[in-house]
């Protein structure tokens, strides 16, 4: 299984990308999710700017995406969930592709119980059935960072996030040949935890 985690920084992925797509709109992008994120971490404590530019790898030396919107979208996928940005802002700064992309991998609030979260997690992963091709890969490329590296979290979380990757993520990469071979070697490679 192919690893993401070379990008860390914007330094790393910029003269690659530079080749072709606008980096002008990606700059922009990179200082915004690095303005919204500010401080904060993953669970594993790594700064969350590592997970986006992962994320953002795996799109584009992966995938080989190249739309910089799509590209776009993958640095931002998580302000509107992650920090006080609002899918209007997003719109304001970078336009109304992007927006609808970052809207689309946006989860919505949840209630206080365990159960009320559990269901609105599902709904929206079945939501994503009806999102545009590059929403889906956006989400595609931010679950591959997230499970690329699943054997560092706690074993009951690896567990279900493995179960709900199969459950909603696999089906939808089947659309998208490169995510389709990528995710089937991951779930071969983490298939002990099934």
């Amino acid at each position: 299984m192919e690893l993401f985690t070379s990008w860390h920084r914007w330094d790393s992925a910029r003269p690659e990308l530079a080749e072709v797509t606008d980096v002008d709109l990606l700059d922009r992008a990179v200082e915004a999710a690095l303005r919204w994120h500010g401080d904060q971490r993953r669970p594993t404590g790594a700064p969350y700017a590592e997970h986006l530019f992962e994320a953002l790898e795996v799109l584009a030396r992966g995938a080989g995406e190249t739309d910089a919107e799509t590209l776009a979208a993958a640095l931002l996928h998580d302000v509107v969930e992650d920090t006080p940005a609002t899918v209007a802002e997003v719109e304001g700064a970078f336009g109304p592709v992007v927006a609808e992309l970052v809207d689309w991998v946006t989860k919505p609030p949840t209630g206080s119980g365990r159960q009320d979260k559990r269901a609105a997690r599902a709904a929206y992963l079945r939501r994503l059935r009806e999102a545009p091709p590059a929403a889906i890969r956006v989400k595609l490329a931010d679950r591959a960072s997230n499970v690329q590296t699943l054997d560092r979290m706690p074993a009951d979380f690896q567990r279900r996030y493995y179960a709900e990757t199969v459950t909603y993520i696999l089906p939808l990469a089947e659309a998208e040949p490169w995510f389709a071979g990528w995710f089937a070697d991951w779930a071969r490679s983490f298939a002990h935890l099934r």
